[in-house]
């Protein structure tokens, strides 16, 4: 530790609380701009330091079974899947899902703690206090007995500033990179049009008759250990592909009828419950070890290569069409949830196949700008991680 620096606990310098959900929730869940901003974990980013809005409000009369949450405070997952926090720019209410850490000390900077809240320090402390537990969760009594570093307030700053540049670089590549994800669905938009309203007349048919949606096994969690075979579940599922990193893991001894939901190599698949309902997940073309693929997260296997081809699928799915199709079917419910054979039931324009080897032949140069794009991504999250664990300790 840095002379000068004091230590302190989490505790000591935040009110720790956790949130609170009415139920039934759907009865407290209204559409009246007078309601309460209702905070789920929905709202929350993948990337961006803080809250702003919400997408639902709650009546007055839930509030008090809830917990309120002010600008300043700080929100954190309870589930040790997620636990990374975020800044809250607006008031509101917020769901059992979260802890709400509020400031009490006026020698604490909102953009130090932001960053050490979510620093592999912290997290690894986390997981260590938590360690043998069936379900890792962010109790209050855990979080408020957590050691940490506090260096002087002038300090905290400078350390805060360096972290800030180096996390503006590094969203700076997400952004290009997400400019490549714009320029697939531009070359999807312009060989096929949008498949809401098909344009170029495609025929139509149910995406069941040239996929099928193939759902995954209920292993049980308390058969979780630290080796064995790999579990994908939805909290792995990226966007464009799988997050290996503390993966759930079965012994061999304990897949059961598991063993017949094996992941296949390039296999796309989808969140079919919770927040993230409709979130896509690649499996890589050479798969790093055998995977298996858990409950309510689904992959879609096509029928016959003659008629659908991959990328175009792909692109399909992650189409605002599908995704709003989707979200349909999971609107109305406070724990969002699709099946098999609803998911089948879209109703897809299908383009000649030698059209969608074109659109295939022209994204490959896309994906080499995007490999290229994830290795640059990756050397600064290196560097970050590295400028995290030095500042903590005191020498940065």
């Amino acid at each position: 530790m840095k002379a000068g620096w004091e230590t302190s606990k989490l505790g000591e310098i935040f009110d720790i609380a956790r949130g609170g959900s009415p139920r039934p929730i759907d009865d407290y869940i209204t559409d009246d701009p007078n309601g309460v901003n209702w905070v789920m974990i929905s709202d929350a980013t993948e990337s961006g330091k803080y809250i702003n809005s919400t997408k639902k409000r709650i009546l007055p009369t839930g509030v008090k079974r809830s917990r309120m949450v002010r600008p300043g405070d700080f929100l954190l997952t309870n589930s040790m899947s997620f636990g990374r926090p975020y800044i809250m720019n607006t008031s509101g209410c917020i769901h059992d899902g979260w802890l709400v850490l509020s400031p009490k000390m006026q020698n604490a900077s909102p953009d130090f703690f932001y960053h050490l809240l979510g620093s592999q320090f912290i997290f690894a402390e986390f997981e260590r206090r938590a360690a043998g537990a069936t379900v890792k969760n962010l109790n209050i009594d855990l979080v408020k007995s957590v050691g940490i570093p506090l260096p002087p307030l002038a300090e905290q700053r400078r350390i805060a500033e360096v972290l800030d540049k180096a996390e503006a670089l590094r969203a700076k590549r997400r952004a290009a990179f997400a400019q490549l994800d714009s320029l697939t669905q531009s070359l999807f938009l312009d060989l096929f049009g949008d498949p809401a309203t098909n344009p170029k007349g495609w025929p139509n048919l149910a995406l069941g008759e040239v996929v099928k949606l193939v759902g995954g096994f209920a292993f049980k969690s308390e058969n979780f250990a630290e080796e064995g075979k790999a579990i994908v579940r939805i909290s792995n599922l990226t966007g464009d592909g799988i997050d290996l990193n503390g993966i759930a893991r079965i012994p061999d001894d304990k897949l059961g009828n598991g063993v017949n939901y094996k992941i296949k190599p390039g296999d796309i698949l989808i969140a079919m419950s919770g927040a993230t309902t409709g979130k896509i997940g690649i499996a890589p073309l050479e798969l790093p070890e055998e995977l298996y693929l858990n409950q309510r997260v689904g992959s879609y296997r096509i029928r016959d290569t003659s008629l659908i081809q991959r990328e175009f699928l792909l692109e399909l799915l992650r189409s605002i069409f599908y995704q709003r199709f989707l979200w349909q079917l999971a609107a109305g419910a406070a724990q969002p949830n699709v099946s098999g054979t609803q998911l089948e039931s879209a109703s897809i324009p299908l383009p000649p196949i030698s059209l969608q080897h074109e659109f295939a032949r022209r994204i490959t140069a896309v994906e080499k700008l995007k490999t290229a794009q994830r290795a640059a991504l990756a050397e600064l999250d290196a560097l970050f991680a590295s400028l995290q664990h030095r500042a903590f300790r005191g020498e940065l």
